[in-house]
């Protein structure tokens, strides 16, 4: 059994465990692409939580409204923001600026008027 997902102009609509020959039968359409639940950031990850260094699938696991780009081969999580960028290595998204380093202690959002983080206070 793997997992596919279904992609309907470039989006993942659903997301099915089968077996490959059920998915090659044509019995659910055309559009399927695997999908390794294992696969995070362009890395696999064992049942351990660890990297693997088992076969990397597509970058990321994919989810439904998540885009599949078929030159890179890749699923990836709807752009959060419009000036966030794509790491072409992960496959996630990142803030053109980066969080601040005391991120550990202080919580931060996200600006995207000011294209900045911005500390949260308390009962935010």
């Amino acid at each position: 059994m793997a997992y596919f997902a279904k992609v309907e102009n470039g989006i993942v609509t659903q997301v099915i465990v089968a077996d490959q020959e059920f998915i090659d039968s044509g019995a659910v359409g055309l559009g399927w692409v695997q999908t390794s639940y294992n696969t995070h950031g362009g890395v696999h990850y064992g049942p351990d939580g660890k990297p693997d260094g088992g076969i990397a699938l597509r970058k990321n696991f994919a989810g439904i409204g998540y885009t599949y780009n078929f030159e890179i081969d890749a699923f990836y999580e709807p752009q959060p923001y419009p000036s966030w960028l794509l790491d072409p290595q992960t496959c996630y998204w990142y803030a053109p600026v980066p969080l601040p380093p005391d991120s550990d202690v202080v919580y931060y959002e996200w600006d995207e008027a000011t294209l900045s983080w911005v500390p949260l206070t308390q009962g935010n």
